[in-house]
């Protein structure tokens, strides 16, 4: 008998035809415009792969971010087909159906230097405001085959799952209307550091940040930016939870209640 497996070659993946629609500002007093560019691509290749490969064989005056490429740093996102996107795991075949245009945007909501690269700073300064520390400690060790707590806890720390990169700030339909609201990250940062207080954190600074005007009372609940994260940490949800607590304390001191 015939070995099937002898003589054939691993079957590679078709290439698609893509343009890439790409939004263009410098500097210069030119005006903001779209350059279309026609690559040949790999359905599983990813968008950050496409958009490097343009800069470096079409054109070296691009300019994106770029980092890690394994969703570790939040550098490159960037809105692709109109939905905010980390470009370095989001997969051309995800957001394409046989090839066709691929639009690619700067993030909304901040200023952008130059095509697809925006200021974070005024991002980074509301996170600040958020007394924000990636660095936490980490979950109790649990005995899984008796489901308690380990005998032996082994002192240890671990980052947040937040990015830093903007994404959800750039869903929101908030920030583009009001500039002074604090946005989804900051105020679920707010809420971490309210639940588990690290550093040099001032809690009654924080509880001033999300119970304000442009706090939590300024979100619309649209939740864009639950849909958007790309680590899951679910603002939306932190920011219900935190209305929660705020209403809930409220009514205390409405009653005179002390808990």
């Amino acid at each position: 008998m015939q070995n099937a497996s002898a003589g054939t070659e691993i079957e590679k993946p078709m290439k698609w035809q893509v343009k890439f629609r790409i939004f263009r500002y410098k500097q210069d007093g030119s005006q903001p415009h779209f350059d279309t560019f026609k690559i040949e691509v790999k359905p599983d290749e990813y968008v950050l792969d496409a958009i490097e490969r343009i800069w470096a064989e079409q054109d070296r005056t691009l300019t994106f971010r770029q980092a890690c490429h394994h969703a570790a740093c939040g550098a490159c996102g960037m809105r692709v087909n109109g939905r905010e996107k980390l470009t370095c795991i989001t997969r051309i075949d995800a957001v394409l159906v046989n090839g066709g245009t691929l639009t690619v945007e700067p993030l909304r909501n901040l200023p952008v230097i130059s095509d697809l690269v925006v200021d974070m700073a005024p991002f980074f300064a509301k996170m600040e405001q958020a007394q924000f520390v990636s660095i936490r400690s980490a979950e109790p060790m649990v005995d899984y085959a008796t489901n308690q707590l380990a005998e032996v806890q082994i002192p240890a720390s671990r980052f947040e799952n937040c990015l830093e990169c903007a994404i959800c700030y750039s869903a929101c339909p908030i920030p583009g209307a009001d500039p002074e609201f604090a946005g989804p990250a900051a105020l679920a940062a707010a809420g971490r550091m309210i639940a588990e207080p690290r550093g040099d954190a001032d809690i009654g600074a924080l509880w001033e940040l999300v119970d304000a005007e442009e706090g939590l009372w300024r979100c619309h609940t649209a939740f864009e930016c639950v849909e958007a994260c790309p680590a899951n940490v679910d603002p939306g949800g932190v920011m219900m939870a935190l209305r929660r607590q705020v209403l809930i304390h409220k009514v205390k001191d409405l009653f005179g209640i002390r808990s």
